[in-house]
């Protein structure tokens, strides 16, 4: 066989959903500026520009916040599977390389949070572990294991545990004293400064943010379920297929809307703090895992219908270097909005800030357009590739 007869045919697919998932977190990323949160006074603001900024941060959150990370960890589980099953058909066992993969990633996370205090690649390079490990077990199996880790069973015990003692007290959230440490640098710091506090409290920070938003175990199982979509080609564009995901999106929004409506009543009736904030925290994962299948689903038809799939193709190359452009991102944005660059933090309200997200999003996605016409892969995948190899 020859070395293309070994691999698997791209699914382009894939490639658009990650450019649609990391554009979206670039937008998003924006409007936060960047996990700062400091905004300019709006006291003096027209009213109009009140009401925009409240549209967009409202609608920009409820469509993509904890989704298009969600995305990403899907197909961070299926490009595994690609990987891995691309190298069985060699007779090559991958899962010690693809740990040193994730070594390598944890090193890029390290890059990227030299810049942004919040990045989530080293997350991605600790809970991936879990892939070597399921990887040989059948998909009924995985998706048992997936399933328990979607409903969260640190919070189904922390929440057995406030049920047979109401008055015990929630306990002070591990990340608060780590960002506590980091918004000073940001506001004040020089660039070593900030470098500093990112590479350890920014760390500890990012980490123990996702563990006290239960984004551990969701990734856990969104990277299984990619894995699973792989092996059973659900991604391809079939009769069979498209019936699938249409099954999945009325499932999808039947699940959604009464689970974001409970997350949102939810205070009303629970008033002790360390029942409502588990069981707040399990109904949160459901609903965003919802509402990621509906956006996913939105993807795969607009994709595979003639008169959207012209521009969601213009995110293939996007999408093909979403390691380059995730960290450039962060690279950008540091830059525009913490005090050790142009400190635009306090300058650019939320309107103004999407603007600048989206003008960055065009510009990376002409360059990469650009630059995939003469390579094959972005920088950052070519050295990661070249390296994984070694």
């Amino acid at each position: 066989m020859t070395t293309t007869e070994l691999r698997k045919p791209r699914v382009e697919v894939a490639d658009a959903l990650r450019g649609f998932a990391v554009a979206a977190i670039i937008l998003l990323h924006s409007i936060e500026h960047f996990n700062f949160y400091s905004f300019p006074p709006t006291d003096g603001q027209p009213a109009w520009l009140n009401f925009t900024d409240r549209a967009i941060w409202d609608g920009m959150f409820f469509m993509f916040g904890g989704k298009a990370y969600a995305i990403f960890a899907l197909l961070f589980g299926f490009s595994f599977y690609i990987m891995y099953s691309n190298q069985e058909r060699r007779g090559n066992d991958f899962r010690g390389r693809f740990c040193w993969r994730l070594v390598l990633l944890f090193l890029f996370g390290n890059l990227n949070a030299i810049f942004f205090t919040g990045e989530v690649l080293v997350l991605y390079s600790l809970v991936g572990f879990v892939l070597p490990l399921v990887c040989r077990l059948s998909n009924r199996v995985v998706l048992w294991i997936a399933a328990l880790c979607m409903i969260q069973p640190v919070e189904i015990f922390k929440l057995a545990t406030a049920m047979l003692n109401p008055d015990a007290p929630a306990p002070a959230p591990i990340d608060g004293p780590f960002w506590a440490a980091i918004y000073p640098a940001l506001r004040e710091g020089t660039f070593w400064e900030t470098v500093k506090v990112n590479l350890w409290e920014g760390q500890l920070a990012s980490l123990g943010w996702a563990w006290e938003n239960a984004r551990m175990f969701q990734t856990a199982s969104l990277f299984m379920i990619g894995m699973v979509a792989g092996r059973n080609g659900w991604f391809a564009d079939t009769v069979k297929n498209r019936r699938l995901w249409g099954c999945v999106l009325a499932c999808a929004l039947v699940a959604f809307f009464p689970l974001y409506g409970l997350s949102n009543m939810l205070s009303r009736f629970i008033e002790t703090a360390s029942i409502e904030k588990p069981l707040l925290l399990i109904i949160t994962s459901l609903h965003k895992f919802a509402f990621m299948l509906v956006l996913v689903t939105g993807v795969l038809f607009a994709f595979y219908s003639s008169w959207m799939e012209r521009p969601l193709r213009g995110l293939m190359s996007y999408g093909r270097m979403s390691l380059t452009n995730y960290i450039m991102q962060s690279v950008i944005g540091s830059t525009l909005f913490y005090n050790w660059g142009f400190a635009l933090h306090d300058d650019l309200g939320i309107t103004a800030s999407i603007c600048v997200g989206a003008g960055i999003l065009a510009i990376q996605i002409l360059f990469c357009n650009w630059w995939m016409r003469h390579h094959t892969h972005g920088p950052l995948e070519w050295l990661w590739r070249k390296l994984t190899w070694i």
